[in-house]
């Protein structure tokens, strides 16, 4: 790859140093052949990962990719078996516990928070994915996530925004349960039902409703629930997540396990995540390949 200024969303040396493991491995495991098609693997994963994380941060579609960055098609083509291996999940994964243990957590949470976000959809969205939430007057989909209480993510569904917020939770439910055995308590809102109460009881999840106060005026944090609505607002630093652009779901759902996962792994290196209005990379030195 011929020499290039880097963009502000670029992988630092030290962010890409996290990561760098798992995609060789992903690689190696391939025997060396670039997704898996029978050619060799020429393209440089780390530029694939920045032009990746350049339409997550940015919201720029992938035909509009910047033409120093590997064909859009390519990139995309990544993207897309990467989502449906798991592999965006997977890394948010491994950041998540390394996150936990420099906090002085066990890597495994005992304790998590479960909401929903209701978003609009771009024209490019089929209408069978989407939905209308009555409640919030939103014609789109809904992002019902689950977080530990440091608002980590553990497990996220896109479904359309007529679905109701205990059908999502309970199959969220099932999932960090399975995947999080340690877990024990839970905190939610009003909007989640009765018989989702007693279904996180019969997976050994003691479930809290905390609700806003009523008569509450403006914004008032919300005991344990605080840390997830920051999280919702950790995603929407990335325009790709101000609405949802994805034709699929599980597409919208890789996006998500994208920006927490650049989140988390600005965390572990102590590099500040850059603001739309402050847009000056904390690395300025030439990206080669």
């Amino acid at each position: 790859m011929s020499e290039r200024l880097p963009y502000p969303s670029d992988l630092s040396d030290a962010r890409w140093e996290l990561i760098e493991p798992v995609l060789v491995a992903w690689r190696y495991e391939r025997h060396g052949r670039a997704l898996g098609f029978g050619r060799p693997a020429e393209l440089d994963l780390r530029e694939i990962m920045n032009a990746i994380l350049y339409v997550d941060r940015t919201g720029v579609q992938w035909r509009y990719l910047p033409h120093d960055f590997p064909h859009w098609n390519s990139v995309y083509g990544y993207f897309a078996r990467w989502q449906k291996e798991g592999f965006f999940a997977q890394l948010n994964g491994l950041l998540r516990e390394l996150v936990r243990e420099q906090e002085g957590r066990s890597a495994e949470p005992s304790a998590c928070v479960i909401d929903a976000q209701s978003v609009k959809t771009s024209t490019s969205v089929p209408a069978a994915s989407q939905g209308t939430d009555a409640g919030k007057k939103i014609v789109g989909r809904k992002r019902s996530i689950v977080t530990d209480t440091l608002g980590l993510l553990l497990a996220v569904l896109v479904t359309a925004a007529s679905v109701q917020d205990s059908v999502a939770g309970t199959d969220l439910l099932d999932q960090v349960a399975a995947d999080h055995p340690t877990l024990r308590k839970t905190w939610v809102d009003g909007g989640y039902r009765k018989h989702f109460v007693e279904h996180a009881a019969t997976l050994g999840i003691n479930m809290e409703i905390n609700a806003r106060k009523p008569g509450t005026r403006g914004f008032t944090p919300i005991p344990k629930r605080w840390a997830l609505e920051r999280t919702y607002g950790w995603l929407m630093l990335h325009r790709r997540l101000a609405r949802d652009y994805e034709t699929h779901p599980h597409r919208s759902e890789a996006m998500i396990h994208l920006a927490m996962t650049d989140l988390m792994a600005r965390r572990l290196t102590g590099e500040a995540t850059i603001s739309w209005h402050d847009p000056t990379p904390a690395h300025q030195t030439r990206i080669t390949g």
